[in-house]
C-alpha cells in the first residue's frame, strides 16, 4: 500500500498536535476519573482524542476513525470496514498519571486487518517514528527522516521490553528462564520503537491490551524487519473478530529467536 508523503505528513503533523494538547494538560493539576475497566482517563486523553478524530476526518474524509476514546461503534458496522484508522490518543496514561514521560500518541491505518502505516508520537521527548510496509521505518529528527532497522541476529545477552505498569509472573517466568538476558523497563507503545530501532529485542505480553494499542507499533515494527506474533505464530490482526481486545503476543526484532523460547513463552504450533 502506498502512503504519499502528503499523507505521512499530515498525519504527523496531527499526531504533534495531539501531543502539545497532551503537554498542556500535563503541565497542569489534572484530574483523574477511572473508566469502566478501571483504567484511568484524563483531560489529555480526551483532547487528544478529539484533535486526532477532527484532523483525520479532514485529512481523509471517507475512512472511517476508531479511537480507544470513541463511543463504542456497532460491531456490523465497523467490520463493514476495510479500511480505516486505529487510534489511541494517549497510549500509556498510567505513565501520564505517575508523570514520567514514558506515553505515546498512536495512530494506524488498517487495511485489511493489517496494520499497513503507523505513527507514534512521544510528546515529553519529542520523538518520532513512523513506518509503512514495504517502504521502511523511520525516526524523524526535526523534519529529517532517520532509517531504522532491528538488530538481526538478536545474539545474547537478549534485551527484553518488560512493561512498567503490567508486568505479571508470567512475564516474569520468561525473564528467569531466559539466563542471562537484561530485562529493561518501558512504558506504552515505546517498546515497539525501540525494538525497531535495535535497542530491544524482544517485547512479551500476556495480558489484556487493545487493538489500538499495538496497531502503530507493529505498523512500524514490521517496516523496520520485526513481526508481532500471537503464540501460533501468526501475525496480528486488526478488526476481524467480535472484541477489541487483543490476545497474548509476543514483539520480535529478530524472529529466529522465536525458535529458542523455553515454553512459559506460551508458545504452541
Amino acid at each position: 500500500m502506498h502512503i504519499p508523503p502528503e499523507l505521512r505528513d499530515g498525519v504527523i503533523a496531527i499526531a504533534r498536535a495531539a501531543a502539545a494538547d497532551i503537554l498542556a494538560v500535563y503541565e497542569s493539576a489534572f484530574a483523574v476519573e477511572q473508566k469502566d475497566d478501571h483504567s484511568p482517563l484524563t483531560a489529555a486523553d480526551m483532547a487528544a482524542h478529539h484533535r486526532i478524530v477532527a484532523g483525520l476526518q479532514a485529512l481523509m474524509p471517507d475512512i472511517p476513525v476508531l479511537s480507544e476514546e470513541s463511543k463504542a461503534i456497532d460491531i456490523a458496522q465497523r467490520r463493514s470496514w476495510s479500511r480505516f484508522w486505529l487510534v489511541d490518543p494517549l497510549d500509556g496514561t498510567r505513565e501520564f498519571v505517575n508523570r514520567n514521560g514514558e506515553f505515546t500518541v498512536n495512530i494506524a491505518l488498517i487495511d485489511d486487518g493489517v496494520a499497513r502505516f503507523g505513527v507514534i508520537q512521544q510528546p515529553v521527548s519529542g520523538g518520532l517514528w513512523h513506518g509503512t510496509l514495504g517502504t521502511g521505518a523511520f525516526r524523524r529528527d526535526g523534519d529529517v527522516d532517520i532509517g531504522i532497522q532491528v538488530r538481526k541476529p538478536a545474539t545474547a545477552p537478549l534485551r527484553i521490553a518488560a512493561s512498567r505498569s503490567h508486568r505479571n509472573a508470567r512475564t516474569q517466568a520468561l525473564l528467569d528462564a531466559l539466563v542471562g538476558s537484561q530485562a529493561i523497563a518501558c512504558g506504552s507503545s515505546l517498546k515497539f520503537c525501540r525494538i525497531a530501532e535495535g535497542e530491544l529485542d524482544l517485547y512479551p505480553r500476556f495480558g489484556p491490551t487493545g487493538e489500538w494499542d499495538t496497531a502503530a507499533g507493529q505498523a512500524i515494527l514490521e517496516a523496520a524487519g520485526g513481526a508481532v506474533l500471537d503464540p501460533r505464530g501468526r501475525p496480528f490482526r486488526y478488526n476481524q473478530r467480535d472484541t477489541l481486545l487483543n490476545g497474548e503476543f509476543i514483539a520480535f526484532g529478530d524472529v529466529a529467536v522465536r525458535d529458542s523460547l523455553p515454553a512459559c513463552a506460551g508458545r504452541h504450533e
